[in-house]
């Protein structure tokens, strides 16, 4: 499948904010306010409305690392869904198999999140998943196996017990439990979803 395998700096710079796809924020702030490109370091015109409706719409597609046709898919899901679209749509996000790696403190990344489902290293209900698009539902159990646990990366993060997880979520060690469902305010990132919608309601 067709991913970004350039340089995932200039993703933020283009955005102008640090997305969480590089562990080293230190080093990605540095040039956050330079944009990509031989003439980013010149002022840009205003932006117009679909400008930042674009803008948000690919943050978010960044932010999760999916592409266009799985968020449009995603929005579509979301709009029949009797709450807010825009809420709904980020939680559909939320509850993707490679984000809750993430959000459970196992992976430094959702890029590296993914490539862990994507080697096998992770169980959802005892069953080895491999489809980093999964979606969990409430009660699901998520199990990081020990072959994984022993990579460097994730045995210091399994150390580390200064990671807030979310609430919809539950951690011990290498398994977590899906509580409920997300719902927007578990949400961290700063994302206008109603943006997104506008975007694809036109």
């Amino acid at each position: 499948m067709a991913r970004h395998s350039g340089p995932k700096n200039k993703l933020a710079r283009q955005v102008g904010e640090d997305l969480g796809l590089k562990t080293n924020a230190v080093k990605v702030a540095k040039r956050l306010t330079i944009r990509p490109g031989q003439h980013g370091a010149r002022g840009r015109r205003k932006v117009s409305d679909f400008g930042v409706q674009l803008k948000e719409k690919q943050k978010v597609k960044y932010i999760y690392g999916v592409l266009e046709k799985q968020l449009h898919r995603l929005y579509v899901t979301a709009s029949k869904n009797p709450t807010a679209t825009g809420a709904a749509l980020l939680s559909l996000l939320e509850r993707r198999l490679d984000n809750v790696i993430y959000r459970l403190g196992w992976a430094p990344t959702r890029a590296a999140a993914r490539q862990m489902v994507n080697h096998g290293h992770v169980a959802v209900n005892d069953r080895k998943m491999t489809i980093p698009s999964y979606q969990v539902d409430v009660d699901d159990v998520v199990v990081l196996k020990s072959k994984a646990a022993h990579i460097p990366v994730v045995a210091e993060l399994l150390k580390d017990d200064s990671r807030a997880i979310p609430a919809w979520l539950e951690r011990k060690s290498t398994i977590g439990t899906v509580k409920r469902l997300p719902e927007r305010a578990d949400i961290s990132e700063v994302i206008d979803e109603q943006l997104i919608v506008e975007y694809y309601s036109r």
